[in-house]
Order: C-alpha cells, then sequence, then structure tokens
C-alpha cells in the first residue's frame, strides 16, 4: 500500500485554504458577503486546486500507470537526457482545473533524484522539458526496467514538491509529489515499451496505464 497517504485536500493546500478562507469570513462578517465574494470566489478555487482525491491503482506489474491528471501532448522516440539512452516519451499537461497531486508510474527503487533550476515556459511547449525548472526521479524496477518521471513547471508554476529521496522504494501509483498552478510530467521509458496513449487523450494519475513494459 502507497505510503504517505492524504486527505482529499492535498497537504500543500491546507495553508492556502486556511489563509483564503480565514480571509473570506472575516472579510464577510466585518465588511458583508458583497466585499467578501471575490475572496469566497479564491477560497473555492484554492479547494479545487489541492483537491487530492483518492485512486483504485489497477494490478498491472508490467504496466506503467500514469504520474499525472492532465492531457497528453506528446508521445515519441527521443533521447533521453538523464541516462543518455534511446526512449520513448510520454508528456502530459496539467491546467489549473486538473489534480496536481503526482504519482509514481511503477514499483521499484529509487536510484537518483535531480533538480534543475531554469525558465519558466509555457509547460504544453515542447522546449519546456529541455529549459524549464524539473525535478527528475529515477526509478528501477525489480525486473531491471529504468524508468525517468520528471515533474516540470510551467508558467504559473513556481514550486515544484518531492517527497522521496535515493535509496527509497516506491510502489505504483504512490502520491510523492505536487506542482503548483499548471505544469507537465514527462516519462521517459525504455524504447521497446508498448505505448497505450495517444495525442490529446485525457488520463488520471493512478488509475490509467500509459504503457507496458515488454520483456
Amino acid at each position: 500500500m502507497a505510503k504517505g497517504r492524504v486527505p482529499l485536500l492535498a497537504r500543500e493546500g491546507w495553508v492556502h485554504a486556511a489563509v483564503t478562507g480565514g480571509a473570506a469570513a472575516g472579510v464577510h462578517y466585518f465588511l458583508g458577503w458583497v466585499w467578501a465574494l471575490p475572496i469566497w470566489l479564491a477560497f473555492v478555487f484554492v479547494l479545487q486546486f489541492f483537491r487530492d482525491p483518492s485512486r483504485n491503482i489497477p494490478a498491472a506489474p508490467l504496466g506503467l500507470v500514469c504520474p499525472a491528471d492532465g492531457r497528453v501532448i506528446a508521445v515519441g522516440d527521443v533521447h533521453d537526457p538523464y541516462l543518455d539512452r534511446p526512449a520513448k516519451r510520454v508528456s502530459i499537461f496539467m491546467n489549473v482545473f486538473n489534480v496536481h497531486s503526482n504519482r509514481s508510474p511503477t514499483e521499484g527503487k529509487i536510484i537518483e533524484r535531480w533538480y534543475r533550476h531554469g525558465r519558466f515556459l509555457n509547460a504544453s511547449l515542447d522546449k519546456a522539458s529541455d529549459e524549464n525548472e524539473r525535478n527528475a526521479l529515477w526509478i528501477q524496477t525489480d525486473e531491471g526496467d529504468d524508468i525517468i518521471v520528471v515533474q516540470v513547471a510551467g508558467l504559473l508554476a513556481r514550486r515544484i514538491l518531492c517527497d522521496v529521496q535515493p535509496g527509497e522504494r516506491i510502489a505504483q501509483g504512490e502520491r510523492y509529489g505536487f506542482i503548483r498552478f499548471g505544469s507537465r510530467v514527462d516519462v521517459y521509458i525504455p524504447p521497446s515499451s508498448q505505448v497505450r496513449v495517444t495525442l490529446g487523450d485525457k488520463v488520471k494519475a493512478g488509475s490509467d496505464i500509459i504503457a507496458f513494459l515488454i520483456h
């Protein structure tokens, strides 16, 4: 079972919810609902942005589950810049209305973690994978497959959060991080993998299978 289970509202949003909710209630009490309405709307936005629903992880030992909610914006053969190898890449774009919790595509050991500072281009652009601020995890499965999953900051994102470190084990579908306010996640997988998604597909983290590892 995945560790680090959180309530329906992600812990990254607790402070934001408390501040906006408290401000809305205070203005409502002292000045009335008309003045408070914009702050109440901000409070509702915070609640929807930081929602973190539970997911039923499919039983698929060689399947790679989706690491993020959103829309598939890139699928294809690329060069993996982290392990210097040929690979297939699946990229998922998250807009501000998607759930922004990130989940591990596979079970395995975290071999390495890289955090690289960069720009804050629109995350839907292909060059965002190489130029934007990003956090990458190298996960090695028990079968020896190497999976790279990369959290990429976006135009509005200014904070990438990652709760795991090299040497730890991670479960398939386990929640491991969060990106605030619009972003993308790239997954680099072995070139022999069978990709199960196509451009434009809407996917859910932890629930949908994006590819199968082929042995």
